[in-house]
């Protein structure tokens, strides 16, 4: 099969599964995101279908801007639309982290913004064998080894990977017989990077039956595997989950007595489904809080703060985790909360309802734990608390978009 029919069939079944009328091309430079390029361009123009491109500069190296320069002029040269995101950096942490989130959120603002139906990522096969290692030697269980995804949907913006299956060599060789050229990002060959280091060893682990297809064959058997158990996650949370108020509730009994890996699974989605992120969180915190609170400690962990209270397992949002969040009055709050009312009011904001609470003296009847209550949505003014629909105090305000169970059942066979 050639490279151009690898890229169309991966593109045409994504059409299958929703419109790609105006796609997106996320293009560094390098071979991979050139050689998508080119590839992408021939298949728009043949089917149709707007082409649009973007290049982030992350301002790490002096090179970076005429490169991207260079992505430009080639993008002039087909006639695509090409963009330059720039990111000014300013941490303290993990650098190469920070850049990758960094890149996704302005690609998603970018995407947005161009109204684009998806945004195609230039990973390869390469790609797939040198995460699945890394990841291999973080300890990563099963959704950890799993294939890489090929059409997902994150930050509200759709994301592909057309050319998943193809293989760095097989591209760079696609664009020098075509007369394409790209950037070699120095950073590709500095051993202070864990890919690069992975990169290298690849040679040796070769040697021993462990090349990139038998590394990538193994990530696929992982995928199906997870999908297995996801599956069994999803069921078994329509017996013993609820969703209260944006919370997450399991019946602690059931709970105790599910397998392991169903139980670091439900309660790993539960706090991604609470805090609106789409991270797990590490397998050594996800365990030390389940252990701390099946004996009836409170833990907080990625935003949430869970419980155990009445043979009730509670995932809830934490109060100091928003606090500070803030939204207009008609826009989404916390990533999940949207309110509306028949005579909006001028100036007025979406917060958490936290020490306004002592303004809704019938929250109880909510039947809502008090943490929920706390960090449930609420219109505010200067002059102080309007409405807090979950508070029983709606105050001719009403919830148009919350979190339901529907939608946690969901994200558990979504990611």
């Amino acid at each position: 099969m050639t490279l151009e029919k690898t890229l169309a069939d991966a593109l045409n079944r994504a059409r299958a599964r929703g419109p790609v009328l105006r796609l997106g091309v996320a293009v560094s430079g390098g071979s991979d995101s050139m050689a998508l390029l080119n590839m992408a361009h021939g298949w728009s123009a043949a089917q149709g279908v707007a082409l649009g491109a973007a290049t982030v500069d992350h301002g790490l190296r002096p090179e970076a801007e005429a490169e991207a320069r260079r992505v430009a002029d080639t993008c002039d040269r087909l006639g695509v639309p090409h963009d330059i995101l720039r990111w000014s950096p300013d941490i303290t942490g993990n650098l190469q982290h920070a850049a990758r989130h960094a890149r996704y959120d302005l690609l998603a603002g970018w995407s947005k913004a161009q109204a684009l139906d998806a945004v195609a990522l230039g990973h390869t096969a390469d790609d797939q064998a040198e995460t699945f290692l890394m990841r291999l030697a973080r300890g990563s269980g099963v959704d950890g080894l799993s294939q890489m995804r090929d059409d997902w949907v994150d930050r509200g913006v759709r994301w592909l990977r057309p050319i998943l299956s193809a293989e760095r060599d097989a591209l760079r060789g696609w664009l020098q017989d075509r007369g394409h050229g790209w950037v070699d990002d120095p950073s590709n060959d500095d051993p202070r990077f864990d890919r690069v280091r992975v990169r290298q060893a690849m040679q040796d682990l070769a040697k021993l039956g462990l090349d990139r297809s038998r590394l990538v064959e193994t990530a696929r058997h992982m995928r199906e595997a997870r999908s297995a158990l996801s599956y069994f996650a999803h069921e078994t949370a329509v017996r013993i989950a609820r969703v209260e108020g944006g919370a997450v509730l399991f019946d602690a009994v059931a709970f105790r007595q599910l397998p392991a890996e169903t139980r670091h699974r439900l309660l790993a989605h539960a706090l991604m489904f609470v805090s609106s992120t789409v991270y797990r969180p590490r397998f050594d915190a996800l365990c030390a809080l389940e252990t701390d609170v099946l004996s009836g400690t409170a833990r907080t962990l990625q935003g949430c703060l869970v419980t155990l209270h009445k043979d009730v397992i509670e995932v809830v949002r934490e109060y100091e985790a928003v606090h500070n969040q803030r939204a207009e009055s008609d826009a989404l709050w916390d990533g999940r909360w949207r309110l509306e009312s028949a005579q909006p009011i001028e100036n007025a904001w979406i917060a958490a309802l936290g020490q306004g609470i002592s303004d809704c003296p019938n929250w109880r009847a909510s039947g809502l734990s008090r943490q929920t209550v706390l960090a449930s949505p609420a219109v505010w003014t200067k002059a102080g608390l309007i409405a807090a629909p979950l508070a029983e105090y709606a105050n001719g305000w009403s919830l148009s978009t919350a979190p339901e169970k529907e939608d946690f059942l969901l994200s558990i066979l979504s990611h």
